[in-house]
């Protein structure tokens, strides 16, 4: 199978799916089962991202990584805005397990300070963003340079929004019935 689980043993990471907890945009759990799963391409990444910042003293938390294009049909229908979600009739590069949405941890496990919220749906949400404090700005900039340099890219109005190149040519749209285990129940 193309999908493999990212696990914090294997991994060395921090895993809190959000989308399986009220703690999101849409104030109730999408996902039954708090899983993470990537595309092999995408987990070979993860793994040089996370030893590159650990070199800095730095943890990743993953928020959200696969999410099955049931998943991405209700964030849609909840709340259409194509800056922030990606339309499930063209389907998103996390229904390809190729994207990855996280954050950054400092020595003691606390979330670095990033300027906005995961999932904040706002111009300050977007890289580059003014106004950020310079603690926000930096820590931004060092998980670009980790995530860019592991073969990642970025996408320009999420700071926590990272995905291998061309995913939309180069890898197909997986279900919930692609996993072992469901994620949707």
């Amino acid at each position: 199978m193309a999908l493999i689980e990212i696990t914090p043993q294997e991994y060395d990471v921090e895993i809190d799916i959000v989308y399986a907890t009220d703690r999101n945009f849409t104030g109730a759990p999408i996902y039954s089962r708090p899983a993470c799963y990537l595309h092999r391409d995408a987990a070979d990444c993860l793994k040089k991202a996370v030893a590159m910042a650990r070199r800095h003293g730095k943890g990743i938390r993953i928020l959200d990584a696969f999410r099955p294009q049931e998943a991405q049909r209700a964030l849609w229908n909840h709340t259409p805005n194509p800056d922030f979600i990606a339309n499930p009739d063209i389907g998103s590069p996390h229904g390809r397990g190729v994207a990855i949405d996280l954050t950054l941890l400092d020595e003691n496990g606390k979330e670095l300070d990033m300027g906005a919220g995961f999932d904040e749906m706002h111009i300050r949400s977007y890289h580059g963003a003014d106004g950020l404090s310079k603690d926000a700005e930096a820590n931004r900039l060092l998980l670009l340079g980790v995530m860019v340099s592991a073969g990642f890219e970025y996408y320009d109005h999420e700071w926590w929004h990272y995905q291998l190149p061309n995913a939309r040519s180069k890898y197909p749209l997986f279900s919930d019935s692609s996993l072992p285990q469901s994620m949707m129940k």
